[in-house]
């Protein structure tokens, strides 16, 4: 029996959402603030056993409020398919799990229908709704009878009376819904209200998480691990029958410490104990007292529990390790202490579903840490659930931003969450992108490649793809270059600088095409880097003005221009391009640019190289001493100086050049100018 999916309504960014649940674990990415602790906190406040159940005003998605408002106001009679939020959970079992706990929440006896969908609702109802209405009518009407008396008072909003009222209006319920899972639909009007009928769900599922706001300091006064240990012993207590065999030969070696220890303190405290039966006022039997040890099996890990470190033979407090370290055992820790809890005792069964949610484990932990935490957390998982007498089935979700735990982890266990707008978020899986693939190979690459190098794009807000090195070295400088000069052209522009926006530049050779998909999957206004690439009738590298062709497979694969005379001849509102039903198109308004060389003192570059140095001769010439980049110097001094030529016969490593033209620099940057076509791509980027 399992979690198959999760379907969430009407909650912060959540308004229409859902995800599909991995077997094992799920890795839920994406930028800060799409929703990643949102489904942590839905699935708590319905599932979990927080104190905190109630929802706020602020917990509603702003474009539900708004439909509320124009309901209550009369300017909208439709309404929603979920009136308020809700989190439905579905469940899929086969014929060897026992039905016993969910015989009641069957919908469908139909044995290939074998899914049960389980709704937690926050939801006002018709009639709610309609007393609701009332009341604000009569709110609006006293509001402006109040504005009559006296003008100058200022109208509550129909925001206020809604935080103020709803409480009253919506209401918590339980369902188990009809669903047929062959058609994918749900009967919204068919269900069993498990409140009404007294149904508890806590044997069905049960939910805990590791929150990201853990108690982990490595300040001397604190013992957080020291005080986790202790937890992990009292919950282990009636678990098995082997821990109780342990605790048991534990509580003995208590019972005779308590006889020595009172054997001691008799001693110890003998002078007090004579002192006291000499008090005056007070009868011989009330002044005679014993001091005895009673230790407590269930207290005495509290305080009297040390987790050291070795280091060289010497036993270390737990403080003078890092929060690295700290962070991630004190995790290990809590997993033990809620793979616990899951279990319940040995007289009680665990839940049907156990589901664990860990919230950004990467907290204070550099990259090689994180590599190890999710190289080996399923393992740590699979082998803790199944190691006791009692075990249990676990799902589990982590939520991370760390592109180091996405690196490592498994491809199809990612959930990406996405802002389409500013008030929802989506959920793409993986799963989904692969299909789009017409090429098995080229998604096996891509998978390959951004697991090993490039899962930063899966957290960025916007990306720079480039060919080589060269653009690599340089793009960061030209960035910083361009932020000086608009801070003095246009101080008092309102457009974030570009090194100050969230921009991954990634390289991806001449394999651009193969992101094709993925570039449209993550929606991400993006700009590509290129050449031209022109050859002459032989099909070889040749200067642009003596070109007939070019053979540039990005640039083919993406515009497919009629002729090398119209790509050359293009505007830059032609690059820009958005995906249509089936290719990407020419559209003004589009998230993908994709820029090469132009003319500039009437010639065309066939490279990065030719047309920086068209633009820069004096700056090259000026510095060409300092140029170790730079092979046969003489070529600049030529009276006849063509930059293809010099491009082709003067730089001796591609990588030098680009350090050199930083090396040369002064520190704004202004002795050397950024070829348009890069420039003016930049600038398209830079734009929200």
């Amino acid at each position: 029996m399992r979690l198959t999916s999760i379907y969430i309504n009407n909650f912060r960014l959540l308004k229409d959402f859902n995800f599909e649940l991995e077997n094992d674990l799920s890795l839920i990415i994406g930028k800060n603030n799409t929703g990643k602790t949102s489904i942590l906190t839905i699935l708590d406040r319905f599932i979990g056993e927080s104190s905190q159940k109630n929802f706020s005003f602020y917990d509603f998605n702003s474009e539900y409020l708004n439909l509320l408002s124009k309901r209550l106001k009369g300017e909208e009679t439709s309404k929603p398919k979920v009136d308020g939020i809700s989190l439905r959970v579905h469940i899929e079992y086969d014929e060897n799990d026992d039905l016993s706990k969910i015989s009641k929440l069957l919908m469908d006896l139909d044995p290939t229908n074998n899914v049960i969908a389980l709704s937690y609702e926050y939801c006002i109802d018709d009639l709610s709704f309609q007393k609701m209405k009332i009341e604000y009518d009569l709110f609006e009407s006293n509001e402006r009878a109040k504005q009559k008396a006296d003008p100058e008072y200022l109208l509550r909003t129909i925001d206020e009376f809604i935080e103020h009222m709803y409480k009253e209006y919506f209401d918590y319920k339980e369902k188990s819904m009809d669903y047929d899972k062959k058609s994918n639909i749900i009967n919204l009007d068919n269900f069993v209200n498990l409140r009404k009928e007294n149904l508890s769900l806590k044997d069905v599922i049960s939910f805990k998480y590791i929150s990201a706001r853990r108690d982990v300091t490595n300040r001397h006064i604190d013992k957080t691990l020291s005080n986790q240990t202790a937890r992990i012993y009292k919950k282990s207590i009636g678990v098995s029958e082997e821990k109780d065999v342990l605790i048991d030969n534990f509580i003995d070696v208590l019972r005779d410490t308590d006889v020595n220890l009172s054997r001691i303190y008799d001693t110890l405290f003998k002078d007090i104990k004579s002192r006291i039966k000499k008090f005056g006022g007070l009868r011989k039997e009330e002044s005679q007292i014993e001091i005895k040890s009673t230790l407590q099996h269930n207290n005495l890990l509290d305080n009297n529990t040390t987790v050291v470190y070795k280091n060289q033979n010497r036993d270390l407090p737990e403080s003078y390790n890092g929060l690295g370290y700290m962070n991630l055992i004190s995790m290990i820790f809590e997993i033990e202490i809620l793979i616990t809890e899951f279990m319940r005792t040995k007289d009680k069964a665990p839940a049907e579903i156990n589901l664990l949610f860990i919230e950004e484990p990467e907290a204070h932990t550099h990259p090689q840490m994180q590599y190890v935490f999710i190289k080996n957390i399923k393992d740590i998982l699979k082998e803790r659930v199944t190691s006791d007498d009692n075990s249990i089935s676990m799902q589990t979700i982590i939520s991370t931003h760390s592109p180091h735990i996405v690196a490592d982890s498994d491809f199809e266990d990612i959930k990406y969450l996405a802002r389409i707008n500013s008030f929802e978020t989506i959920s793409k899986s993986m799963k989904d992108l692969k299909i789009k693939y017409s090429q098995t190979a080229q998604y096996e690459f891509l998978k390959q490649y951004l697991t090993i190098s490039r899962a930063e794009l899966f957290f960025a807000d916007k990306a720079v793809l480039i060919e080589g090195d060269t653009e690599r070295i340089l793009i960061p400088t030209v960035m910083k270059k361009l932020d000086y000069e608009n801070a003095q052209k246009y101080p008092d522009s309102e457009l974030t600088p570009l090194l100050s926006q969230n921009i991954s530049i990634v390289e991806v050779g001449a394999y651009s095409q193969i992101f094709d998909e993925f570039i449209h999957f993550l929606n991400l206004k993006t700009l590509l880097i290129t050449d031209i690439d022109s050859v002459n009738t032989e099909g070889e590298k040749s200067p642009v003005k003596d070109s007939v062709d070019y053979s540039n497979s990005s640039i083919k694969h993406y515009m497919n221009p009629t002729s090398f005379t119209d790509l050359k001849g293009f505007k830059f509102d032609k690059k820009i391009l958005a995906f249509g039903e089936q290719k990407w198109e020419n559209d003004s308004k589009g998230n993908l640019c994709i820029v090469f060389q132009t003319e500039e003192n009437e010639i065309i570059g066939r490279s990065f190289e030719e047309s920086f140095i068209n633009v820069n001769l004096k700056f090259i010439i000026d510095n060409i001493k300092k140029f170790n980049g730079v092979k046969n110097p003489r070529y600049f001094k030529s009276e006849n100086l063509v930059p293809y030529f010099l491009a082709d016969n003067c730089i001796k490593k591609k990588t030098h050049f680009a350090l050199d033209i930083i090396y040369n620099s002064m520190p704004d940057y202004s002795n050397w100018n950024i070829p348009s076509y890069i420039k003016e791509g930049l600038i398209w980027l830079q734009k929200d």
